[in-house]
């Protein structure tokens, strides 16, 4: 008798263990954000910016791989406003996405709670509004992902952590550039550029330390250098990617791009140049921040770290440097799974190529000749309740016809498990990012000129990083692989927001026809409808 209490007792201990355990790595974090209008002045004029929780830019969400998160947001803007976390997979769960698409925007005095995890993730990502310009005027701010304790990282944890949301900057009003674009105008070039919402700003380190720096591109249009005056950066991590190590003077960050840098404080004890410089623009704005050594009597000094004297061939080298570390766990141990991307074979392909021209005398952007409008139904709630006259799956062809451009909402049919390739064909002279929802994708390769299939030829099939946001160069194309592992309707969009917001967007269908909980959560019972469902019960 005595032995079988002994039994449930080892039992019960195991379990509660177990259970403790498993509440300490899948944590819930819950969150109350409220978006209000306030009055700052970034570049020394006042003007009305969001404000999250009074906060410009918004707070910093630092989380835990799968942590489940929480948070309840208030909108007290006179628009209706949606929130998007950028590089966040939304695994099964693209309900949280929010992106009009997916969601209904919430309304004036109104609020929603987004639920969702962090499913096998770990990195520097950001959120920001999706709904109107309202990007433009804040909104916006930094989500970073730390390992589970059981998950090793493969370099020494840093003695400090630092994020920097870096972009261009207008002082006009969201409203005002809206009606620019509206107007059928381009926007102008921005006013300056700001680190972390101001033009100089402070970070403290200990000399002999290594810091590690977040850096994120949250601006509209233009892609930015980084580098530190007498310092070198050891990229570490690429939007969720581990990446081989090597040592950098500068960095190009492309626009709705992050990436992890370790900095060692190991010059004599001053203070050191941060700069921020915009990228192949024919008007050239620079922000500034100071790297303090604690133990410094010496103010900052000397010229400023050039920008490269390379542009877009230079760039492009760069960008081929970055490396996945096939040796190093990430979120989860052997995050190359069973299977190796190089070895898959392609299902289907997509050759996007995007275009500016005019649509009844008015600017737009197009991919393969389609300019997307959004519809006053989310396609994914239309696809749910199964509503006709929202979208339908014939709406933009896979590849580019080289006919007329014209507004439609153009949704690509996919299939649950499909790998597929995508290849963005740039014909413009001007630079271009491209960004998908729900996933990360490999970069296999850059060139220049017309992409065609021997291009395939000159791609890495071996240790491409994966990465949620690409740059494709000015008359060139990217090409990038996806395993199409997430069901649910995905948005593949310019992460330049006037392109966006003037039609250069398509959405993802993934989708099975065998409805399962294994493969895509239930319509959330919060769930706003608005449109063509509003008035249903989810």
């Amino acid at each position: 008798m005595g032995n079988v209490a002994l039994f449930h007792l080892i039992c019960g201990i195991f379990i509660f263990w177990s259970v403790s355990l498993v509440k300490a790595e899948d944590t819930y974090k819950y969150f109350t954000w409220t978006a209000t209008y306030g009055t700052v002045s970034p570049l020394g004029v006042p003007q009305q910016v969001i404000l999250i929780n009074g906060q410009f830019p918004g707070p910093r969400l630092d989380l835990v791989t799968n942590d489940n998160v929480i948070l309840n947001l208030i909108n007290k803007l006179d628009e209706p406003l949606l929130l998007t976390w950028n590089g966040i997979k939304q695994r099964k769960n693209s309900w949280q996405d929010g992106v009009l698409g997916t969601n209904c925007p919430i309304p004036i005095n109104s609020n929603y709670t987004y639920k969702f995890q962090t499913k096998d993730q770990i990195g520097s990502y950001t959120y920001f509004p999706s709904t109107q310009l309202h990007r433009a005027v804040g909104g916006f701010g930094a989500l970073n992902v730390y390992a589970r304790s059981v998950i090793s990282v493969p370099y020494a944890k840093p003695a400090g952590d630092f994020s920097l949301l870096i972009g261009d900057w207008y002082k006009s009003s969201h409203k005002v550039l809206r009606q620019i674009l509206d107007s059928g105008r381009s926007l102008p070039y921005p006013n300056g550029l700001l680190i972390n919402g101001q033009k100089q700003s402070t970070f403290s380190g200990d000399q002999g330390k290594t810091y590690m720096f977040r850096i994120s591109n949250v601006g509209l249009k233009n892609s930015i250098n980084f580098r530190i005056q007498g310092h070198k950066m050891r990229v570490v991590e690429v939007e969720g990617s581990h990446v081989l190590q090597n040592f950098y003077d500068s960095l190009d960050v492309h626009v709705g791009q992050s990436m992890s840098v370790l900095v060692t404080l190991d010059q004599p004890p001053k203070d050191y140049y941060i700069v921020a410089s915009t990228r192949f623009s024919r008007i050239s704005f620079t922000a500034t921040s100071v790297l303090h050594y604690t133990n410094s009597q010496t103010p900052v000094s000397g010229p400023m770290p050039p920008a490269p004297a390379g542009q877009m061939h230079w760039s492009m080298l760069q960008a081929r440097t970055f490396r996945w570390n096939l040796t190093s766990n990430a979120a989860r141990p052997n995050p190359q799974g069973s299977f190796h991307y190089g070895k898959i074979t392609i299902s289907r392909t997509f050759i996007m190529a995007n275009s500016a021209s005019l649509i009844n005398g008015k600017l737009r952007y197009a991919v393969n000749s389609v300019s997307y409008v959004n519809p006053d139904t989310p396609l994914k709630l239309a696809d749910h309740f199964n509503i006709p006259g929202v979208f339908n799956l014939n709406s933009i062809q896979a590849y580019p016809s080289g006919g007329s451009p014209y507004l439609g909402t153009a949704v690509f049919p996919t299939s649950h498990h499909d790998f597929i390739e995508i290849v963005f064909q740039n014909d413009e002279a001007a630079m271009q990012s491209w960004h998908l929802d729900g996933y990360d994708f490999w970069v296999v390769g850059f060139g220049s000129g017309k992409w065609t299939q021997a291009s395939r030829n000159k791609y890495n099939l071996v240790d491409a990083l994966t990465r949620h946001t690409t740059q494709v160069y000015p008359k060139s194309w990217t090409a990038i692989l996806v395993s199409l592992d997430n069901q649910g309707m995905w948005n593949l969009r310019s992460a330049m927001w006037d392109r966006q917001y003037l039609g250069q967007q398509v959405y993802l269908r993934v989708y099975d026809p065998t409805p399962s909980l294994a493969n895509e959560y239930d319509i959330p019972t919060n769930a706003l409808l608005c449109g063509k469902t509003a008035g249903r019960h989810t």
